[in-house]
């Protein structure tokens, strides 16, 4: 791994925490103050640092973060976790874009947990999402 990548993955890293901390500053202090948030499923996209601590001043509750996995390198990593709303967990996958030691783009999609339909059962095998290398 490389001096930037360490760099990189410790930004990430240190997004993941204040958000699973309940730190709200991390959406402005690891931003660039004109980056975007995009939320696919919702169809939202979220531009600019006033706009960004507008809605995040307003979210009544951040999730707790587990069974985080980052990957990438460059300017561009990826980020799967569970993401867990008081009970209710989702499954969680972040796309960030970096510019100049600082997140420019974030892409998140999340769903919550399903099981498989049983026609391809003797196919699959049972994925720990906890325990993932």
């Amino acid at each position: 791994m490389t001096a930037n990548e360490a760099e990189a993955r410790a930004l990430i890293n240190r997004f993941l925490d204040g958000i699973d901390s309940g730190d709200k500053s991390v959406m402005v202090t690891l931003f660039h103050d004109d980056a975007v948030i995009e939320w696919p499923a919702s169809g939202e996209q979220l531009v600019g640092v006033e706009n960004r601590k507008a809605v995040y001043d307003r979210t009544a509750t951040l999730p707790k973060i587990t069974n985080r996995h980052v990957y990438g390198s460059g300017n561009l990593w990826v980020v799967e976790a569970t993401m867990t709303y008081g009970p209710k967990p989702y499954l969680g996958c972040l796309i960030f874009e970096l510019r100049d030691g600082k997140i420019q783009r974030q892409v998140g999609y999340w769903s919550e947990p399903s099981t498989g339909p049983a026609w391809r059962a003797e196919w699959i095998k049972p994925l720990d999402v906890a325990h993932r290398t």
